[in-house]
């Protein structure tokens, strides 16, 4: 969290950085205005939809009130420091008016290829020549947005997790043209705001998006396949540690969220058995059922957004009663094969990958402790019983199978 100080001083920097732009006023970019402000930079934001703008000014201010409360500032005070910090933040009409006095954008908009480049290549036509261009997303191609600009040297990922002013981790994303000096400035303004930067090659889905995607992608699968059911998983894998079942996190984060980066690495992964995505989860976001915001999902929600059960389809559903341990150890080994996926092919180290996990999807501890854990020749051998079982999405990894001696 920053200093109240920061809040209070004009012109305070973080990493040499002055002037931050910030293109999407949804939730993160929301939260990551929110960063720079309370680390004393100014601000310029832009979305196309001016409620959205609106909506965003309130969640920073309220944002802003209760960090500043929490460093130790009451009443007069902190309303004076929360409207110092807002008196920073600046709204523009147009994509061009971001780029035009600022060191750094962070595009936050929606995760979509297409306008995503749109957005780079008119930022990309603003902006001066050392201004850095970096994206939010959490799976998209770094190089395939960059190609949209003349300056792929100092395009790069900046992937926060929600929320961002409180989730602790940032991907920092190569692409094969970013310049280790760009990646090493963004990285050590991140680190400036208190984060903890880890630096990934530009592979889809990054590293948490792709490591952890078995955590969804095996509990539908057991819910497929009738072995367990929804209230079953959720509760042994919070009973493992998790601070939340794969089933609430889903319709927490959004079902056409996590269906939509499911697809983004199914595709990117030329149709991998391992990211095939859930018919389940398409055939509820056809429907509308998207989760917690819908108002309904795998859970049914109130109008204060508490959960009151699980849907009746999922309460009803078939559950084969397979063990709790079962159901955990199929899904973390699931885990750990893809982190030795990543790890051979050099997507980050193996104590970022780690890192990652612990820090952006909240696990008890990372896939390489898990692996540790239960002894990399066991491992190995569950995962070949589990490919001769279910099938080639379990095979071992090149680098598992070497890192075990096999």
């Amino acid at each position: 969290m920053a200093d109240p100080a920061t809040l209070t001083t004009p012109g305070r920097r973080t990493g040499g950085f002055g002037t931050i732009g910030v293109v999407g006023a949804g939730t993160m970019g929301a939260g990551i205005a929110q960063l720079a402000l309370e680390h004393g930079h100014d601000v310029v934001l832009f979305d196309v939809e001016g409620a959205a703008v609106e909506r965003a000014r309130r969640r920073i201010a309220d944002g802003l009130a209760r960090r500043v409360a929490r460093g130790g500032l009451r009443d007069e005070a902190a309303a004076e420091a929360t409207g110092q910090a807002m008196a920073r933040l600046r709204e523009v009409a147009a994509v061009e008016e971001v780029a035009g006095s600022v060191d750094l954008v962070v595009e936050a908009a929606v995760e979509r290829l297409d306008l995503k480049r749109a957005v780079f290549a008119t930022l990309d036509a603003a902006a001066a020549p050392g201004t850095l261009l970096a994206s939010n997303t959490s799976a998209l191609s770094i190089d395939a947005i960059a190609a949209a600009t003349t300056r792929p040297e100092r395009v790069l990922g900046l992937h926060f997790f929600n929320p961002a002013p409180v989730m602790p981790l940032v991907e920092v994303v190569a692409g094969a043209a970013t310049t280790p000096g760009a990646a090493t400035a963004a990285a050590g303004l991140v680190a400036g705001w208190g984060k903890r930067p880890v630096a990934v090659r530009d592979v889809p889905g990054f590293i948490v998006n792709r490591v952890n995607r078995p955590f969804t992608l095996e509990p539908l699968r057991l819910l497929e396949s009738g072995a367990a059911g929804v209230t079953r998983i959720d509760r042994a894998v919070e009973a493992a540690g998790f601070p939340m079942g794969p089933f609430a996190l889903m319709d927490f984060v959004g079902i056409d969220v996590n269906l939509a980066v499911a697809v983004t690495l199914f595709e990117g992964f030329h149709g991998a058995p391992r990211f095939r995505p859930s018919p389940i989860q398409r055939r509820l976001v056809d429907a509308g059922r998207l989760g917690r915001k819908s108002g309904r999902g795998f859970h049914v929600y109130g109008p204060d957004g508490a959960p009151l059960g699980p849907a009746p389809e999922f309460a009803a559903g078939p559950d084969a009663g397979l063990p709790e341990a079962a159901i955990v150890e199929r899904i973390v080994l699931a885990i750990v094969n893809e982190a030795f996926h990543a790890l051979g092919q050099g997507v980050a180290t193996r104590d970022d990958i780690d890192l990652a996990l612990e820090l952006g999807a909240r696990h008890p501890r990372g896939p390489f402790a898990w692996a540790d854990l239960l002894g990399l020749r066991h491992a190995t051998a569950l995962l070949e019983a589990l490919a001769a079982a279910e099938g080639e999405r379990f095979r071992p990894a090149p680098a598992l199978l070497e890192a075990a001696g096999g």
